[in-house]
Parts: structure tokens; C-alpha cells; sequence
């Protein structure tokens, strides 16, 4: 009898203690939920246990930590498929992407990542990161590791094997793809034979080829049947990074661009491409000056300066460049981040040339980027694209929304706007003030479609067993105050911004967690 009644009692005591524990970790209550594929939004709550969604709709039960998100809107967190995020391990929160409900940013974009993967990662999961990091392994960083400044030539056997290796490690380690930046150096020097063969290895690890390509200008046809043409040879899906037609002899081609890609795709090629919500591009004020004289580094190009004739060459050919662009002048070009004359920062090339050297002729606006790459370079803002084109993109159902952007050291320089609005500038401005796109078609474009073209598994979608990456956000009130003039304002709206089923933004306020982690290809 004794024995009985204690088992009786422990019986009744471990009811009550499995009474008190909670069914979830975290419940999102009466949401509208927008739950990345574009069906429509429907009521409901979500719930979040061992950081895995386990329940979408109706969640009853008690959890340890409930968000009231009524009134608001609950999606899947965005990924970012096109950004430069190698610097991470500094500014390891990324705070900017996350004010924007982005909580998966895809890096090694545009041929530039690290090589080592494997430690790049390794890297991330010792420093604790706030936010999920997949990437991409970049040509041109393999191309330089193997070929140092030997950048003017074809690669040799030993050489393209050496680089084989390389991209193959990387695949093994995680990456998602191979990037290109065929703009930029040591890719611009890369003939599409060498691409195609390296692309072949990337696709023998599933992946995907991601190409800033060679024109954007009038010659975007050019670029792209060479992206069409590395998609058939390698067998590999391909994307266009920042789609866009740049420089107003380009404008108004759209159509054109949708028809090559749609042929492309006819013939069962997988093509897709990303884009975001601005009317400037951002990169290096050196791609100002003719790829061929910076080749070797910054001591041969002062050398090639320093030679009459050459410097004359180099003039020429920048004149040229805007005769050809039906660009006046290089007032289109804003310096944005400048190491040697910060004071310069936020001015155009024609207000630094006025500034400097008192005149702002082409003359002197050449010799202002010529003194800036002389001096190590700048990243610089370019206003090139038009409005419209935009917009005949943006609601191409094969268009993501990616920022093209960094970790942003908040008040540092005057930086592109993108890093702090792009996804906030599409939902309030292109759906809620033009109606432009539903709100569940730009959700898509951000979380299911970028999840499945680069096959980040169980993500994107708001779904029972995906990781509980989810964003919470006023459709009323998201925008992004960020400005070309004054970028430095996070986007508004987002209540509440939720990585690996753990808040990163809780009611609001940045939260010290740090749940992130690296995502490899078709990582569950």
C-alpha cells in the first residue's frame, strides 16, 4: 500500500510538471500571414519550437514567449541573394539587413568572396553572428590566388586545373555557386572558355552561376548570350546579378532583354535574375577608368600616368565613354567612401573637381578620378538607370529583391541607400504607394523564389518543419527613410525580426542574440 500511494503521488506530480511545460518556444499570435509561396495572406498564428516552425495557422497551447502581431503582417525572414558580406566578421550583427526583415544574405557576389570557404565559415560560427550567411565562391578571387597580377592573358592548363581545385574545394565546403565580375579585375580579363570550364565544376556540385556580366550598357546583349552561352556548355542554372540597362543610350530596351531570356529559358535553361529598387548602381570609382591600364595594380597604373602618351590614350577613351553613354559629364558619378580625402565623400566628380582644382571641365574631372585611383580608389554611387526600366523588371516573376549591399557601420561614409532600404523601399513604395507588385508576390520574390533558385532548403516558405526564420511588419508603416544625400536611417516598420526560431528584433529594439549561422547548399 505504501508503495502504491508514492507511486501514485510521483504519478501525480509528473502530470503536473508536464502540465507546466509550454507546447512551443515562441507563438506569433494573430498575424496576417503572408507565407512566402504568393498564395494569398490568411489569419492565423505561427509556432516556433527547437528553432523549426511547427505550426502555421492555428497554434493552441501555451508557449514560453509570445508576440502579439496583430494588425501587422508575419513572413518568412528575406534572403538577400546578392550581397558583399565578407567584412561580417567585423560588423558580425549586420544590424541594417535585419531592420529590413532580411535574415539570409548570400555573399561572394560580383567574382570576389573569400577562397577559403571552409575557414571563412569556421570564422562566422566563432565570431557569432546575428544573421544566416550562405556563399558564393568568386572568380576573380580564385583567378588572382592562382595568377597573381598575370591578369592580361588566358589561363594556362596548370593554372585553369589549380583554379578547378580551388572552385571544387569551395563547393565541398558549402558554397551555393560560383559569382563573376566581369566588370571588374582579374575577371575582365577571362575569356568565356575559361568561365564555362570552371562553371562546369560548379555545377558538378549543384550550383548555380551568379554573373555581374561584362556590359549593362548598350552591349547588354552581348553579356548577355555569354551568360546564356556558359548556362548551356557548363549545364548550369544561371542568374544576372542587378539586372538593369545603365546609361541613357540603353534605356527603354527592356523588352528586348525579356525576349533573350525568354528564349533562353524556351530552350530549358534555368536563367533568373536579381534586382534592386533604385535608379543608382554602386561600385569601385576606378571602373571609371579603362580596364587595361589598371591591370598590374595601382604602382603600373602610376607608372602609365606618368607617360605622356599613355595618360593621353586613357583621356581619349574616357571622352569617348561619354559621348557614347550620352552622358555630359561625370556629375553621374557621387564618391561615397573615399580613404584618403573623406572630406569628399557625398560629392560628385564634377563638385570634387570644382573643389580641388577650381574647375569642374571634363579635364579636370578626369584628373579627379584619376588622383582618386591613384590613391588607392573609392566606392562610389552612379545615377544611370531609368525608373521605368525598373519597373518593367521589377514584376518579372523571375526577379528577386536583393540589396547589393554590405554590413553598414552606421554613419561611416555616405554609402548607397540600398544597405539600409531596398527591401523596405519595395514593400512601401512599389506595392503599398504604386501598386506596383501584391504584397504577396514582392514576399515571394524575396523568400521562396531566391530560397529555390539557390536551393537554401527548408527555407522561404512559413511551413511546419523549415528553420523559424520569420519577419513581423506594419504594412501601414514600413518604408525606408535612407536617402542618397542621407543614407544613414534603418528602414521603419519592422516590429520584430525572428533567426533560427530566436528574436534578433524584439518589439522593435536589437536584441544581443546572435542565433546566426552559415548556410550551405541544401543545408536542412
Amino acid at each position: 500500500m505504501i508503495r502504491a500511494s508514492f507511486l501514485l503521488l510521483f504519478l501525480a506530480a509528473s502530470t503536473a510538471f508536464a502540465a507546466d511545460i509550454p507546447d512551443y518556444d515562441l507563438v506569433i499570435r494573430h498575424g496576417r500571414i503572408i507565407d512566402g509561396s504568393g498564395s494569398p495572406a490568411r489569419a492565423g498564428d505561427v509556432a516556433i519550437r527547437d528553432g523549426r516552425i511547427v505550426a502555421v495557422g492555428a497554434a493552441p497551447g501555451t508557449a514560453r514567449q509570445e508576440i502579439d502581431a496583430t494588425g501587422k503582417v508575419v513572413t518568412p525572414g528575406f534572403i538577400d541573394v546578392h550581397t558583399h558580406a565578407e567584412e561580417l566578421k567585423d560588423l558580425p550583427v549586420a544590424e541594417n539587413f535585419l531592420r529590413m526583415g532580411v535574415t539570409t544574405i548570400i555573399t561572394g557576389n560580383c567574382g570576389f568572396s573569400d577562397v577559403n570557404l571552409g575557414e571563412y565559415f569556421a570564422t562566422l560560427t566563432r565570431t557569432g553572428i546575428a544573421i544566416n550567411v550562405g556563399a558564393l565562391i568568386g572568380q576573380g578571387a580564385v583567378r588572382a590566388q592562382v595568377m597573381g597580377g598575370s591578369f592580361m592573358r588566358p589561363a594556362t592548363e596548370p593554372e585553369l586545373e589549380q583554379m578547378r581545385g580551388l572552385v571544387a574545394q569551395a563547393m565541398k565546403d558549402g558554397a551555393v555557386g560560383m559569382s563573376t565580375g566581369l566588370i571588374y579585375l582579374p575577371g575582365t580579363y577571362t575569356r568565356t572558355e575559361e568561365l564555362i570550364e570552371l562553371a562546369k565544376v560548379a555545377a558538378a556540385g549543384g550550383g548555380i552561376y551568379a554573373s555581374h556580366m561584362r556590359y549593362e550598357s548598350t552591349r547588354i546583349f552581348e553579356a548577355l548570350d555569354e551568360l546564356v552561352r556558359i548556362a548551356r556548355e557548363a549545364k548550369i542554372p544561371a542568374e544576372v546579378s542587378h539586372i538593369k540597362l545603365s546609361g541613357p543610350n540603353a534605356w527603354g530596351q527592356t523588352a528586348k532583354v525579356v525576349d533573350l531570356l525568354n528564349r533562353a529559358r524556351a530552350e530549358g535553361l534555368k536563367i533568373a535574375q536579381d534586382q534592386y529598387a533604385y535608379t543608382a548602381s554602386s561600385t569601385g570609382i576606378a571602373t571609371l577608368v579603362p580596364s587595361d591600364v589598371r591591370e598590374g595594380g595601382d604602382e603600373k597604373f602610376r607608372a602609365r600616368l606618368a607617360d605622356p602618351a599613355q595618360k593621353a590614350r586613357m583621356i581619349a577613351a574616357m571622352k569617348e565613354t561619354l559621348v557614347s553613354g550620352a552622358r555630359g559629364d561625370f556629375s553621374y558619378a557621387v564618391i561615397a567612401s573615399y580613404e584618403y580625402d573623406p572630406k569628399l565623400n557625398g560629392k560628385s566628380i564634377a563638385q570634387a573637381a570644382k573643389q580641388i582644382r577650381g574647375s569642374d571641365s571634363i579635364e579636370d574631372q578626369i584628373e579627379i578620378i584619376f588622383d582618386i585611383v591613384a590613391h588607392g580608389g573609392a566606392a562610389g554611387v552612379f545615377h544611370g538607370m531609368d525608373e521605368a526600366d525598373l519597373q518593367k523588371f521589377m514584376v518579372l516573376p523571375e526577379t528577386m529583391i536583393a540589396s547589393d549591399a554590405a554590413p553598414r557601420k552606421f554613419g561611416d561614409s555616405v554609402p548607397h541607400p540600398r544597405g539600409y532600404g531596398n527591401n523596405a523601399r519595395v514593400l512601401g513604395r512599389y506595392v503599398r504607394e504604386l501598386k506596383l507588385l501584391t504584397l504577396e508576390d514582392a514576399v515571394r520574390k524575396m523568400t521562396s523564389l531566391p530560397a529555390t533558385t539557390f536551393q537554401l532548403a527548408r527555407r522561404g516558405l512559413l511551413a511546419p518543419g523549415n528553420v523559424a526564420d520569420v519577419a513581423v511588419f506594419d504594412p501601414a508603416q514600413v518604408s525606408d527613410p535612407s536617402t542618397f544625400d542621407d543614407p544613414h536611417h534603418y528602414a521603419l516598420g519592422f516590429s520584430d525580426v525572428i533567426v533560427n526560431g530566436v528574436p534578433v528584433i524584439l518589439a522593435g529594439e536589437l536584441t544581443e542574440a546572435r542565433p546566426g549561422r552559415p548556410v550551405r547548399l541544401r543545408d536542412e
